[in-house]
């Protein structure tokens, strides 16, 4: 895994100072491997400082040592010929010796306002200092991104959260964080599957209102869900996995393959209810002729998810997670759900019957006296 951040910083001195401290307190978070900062400003360079007063005095305009500058140490084309129909260009540059060290630059002159020469040494001075091999930016701000691995069973949200948390410490006011690569792929695609998983939980529980043709089996059906959630997070923490793209996806699958166990209780428990038994009589007698059922196909999706679980295919590592959480959520659910969902049903259900029944005013005993 590599998470990648880009730390953004309209002020380049300042990202430059507060860089170096970032990089410290990153290296001592204990999941990341080989943290690194590019670009590295490590590459020397020299700066050239005007003395704008002295320049003035002397009648040289800063445009003009600029010029000078550019064209005897880059280059500068100022004409062309053709020699055997080929085009060449006319650049006009010190020679590679004449150039070569930053005491060069002193022999270099410059007309003043009269006329007459003057050393450019007289109206700026050469600094050596280093500086970026390179400029990066983001949204047009100049900016620096920071590059590290994971280390094995270190979870790339806590990597993120982390790193968020010494931005907040570390950089200068004005400077803002922007994800990269995986790690922006990872919360983008967190924040959707979490959006994935609220909507099926509501089109599940309409799909259900409208077979039960009631407002409260539904829940009694979905308490199977953080069963199966639980046990799904468990195998994930015993395994050593992580909760990714496809343990998420595994989650939202959970939803219908958890339900299915509570929807064959609760259905034949209706059915029995509305042949006249007793609400504890009915769930006893469905969980007794539904417990087969339940097994067979609990056994069956837990026998076609181990496969995945296990990694044996190649190329499966990183599908490991959707078989974990497919078992476990699985295997935890269904041994729960025979004990829960009977007693959540129960409940519901006497509590329906009470809101159900019709309210006796004070007026009705008078009445049916007369």
């Amino acid at each position: 895994f590599l998470a990648l951040v880009n730390f953004i910083q309209p002020h380049f001195d300042s990202l430059t100072a507060a860089k170096d401290r970032f990089l410290r307190r990153a290296s001592q978070i204990p999941g990341l491997v080989r943290p690194d900062i590019s670009p590295k400003v490590n590459k020397p360079e020299l700066t050239i400082v005007y003395h704008r007063d002295r320049a003035e005095d002397l009648g040289v305009s800063v445009r003009d040592v600029g010029a000078t500058l550019e064209t005897m140490l880059g280059g500068r084309r100022v004409n062309t010929f053709t020699r055997q129909n080929k085009l060449y260009d006319v650049v006009v540059r010190m020679s590679p010796g004449d150039r070569a060290t930053p005491a060069d630059i002193s022999e270099l002159y410059v007309r003043g306002r009269g006329g007459e020469l003057i050393n450019i040494d007289q109206v700026a001075d050469v600094v050596e200092g280093v500086g970026p091999s390179s400029l990066n930016h983001h949204n047009r701000v100049r900016s620096f991104s920071l590059s590290a691995s994971l280390s094995p069973g270190f979870v790339l949200g806590e990597a993120i959260d982390s790193l968020d948390i010494i931005a907040a410490e570390v950089l200068p006011s004005g400077s803002s964080t922007a994800l990269a690569g995986e790690s922006r792929e990872y919360r983008d695609s967190g924040n959707a599957l979490l959006f994935a998983f609220i909507l099926a939980l509501i089109v599940t529980y309409m799909v259900l209102a409208a077979q039960f043709e009631s407002l409260v089996h539904p829940f009694t059906v979905l308490m199977a869900v953080p069963l199966a959630v639980t046990g799904a997070l468990v195998t994930l923490q015993i395994a050593g996995s992580t909760l990714n793209v496809y343990s998420q996806i595994g989650l939202i699958l959970l939803i219908g393959l958890s339900t299915k166990n509570s929807i064959l209780l609760v259905e034949f428990a209706n059915q029995l209810k509305a042949r006249g038994k007793d609400t504890i009589d009915a769930v006893q007698e469905a969980g007794r002729i539904r417990l087969r059922p339940i097994l067979m196909t609990a056994i069956s999706t837990v026998a076609a998810s181990t496969p995945i679980a296990l990694g044996i295919s190649a190329g499966s590592e990183s599908r490991i997670p959707l078989g974990l959480v497919i078992v476990g959520g699985i295997a935890m659910s269904t041994v729960l759900t025979l004990f829960l969902v009977p007693v959540v049903f129960v409940l519901l259900d006497a509590l329906h019957a009470r809101l159900s029944r019709p309210v006796r005013t004070a007026l009705e005993p008078a009445a049916e006296a007369q």
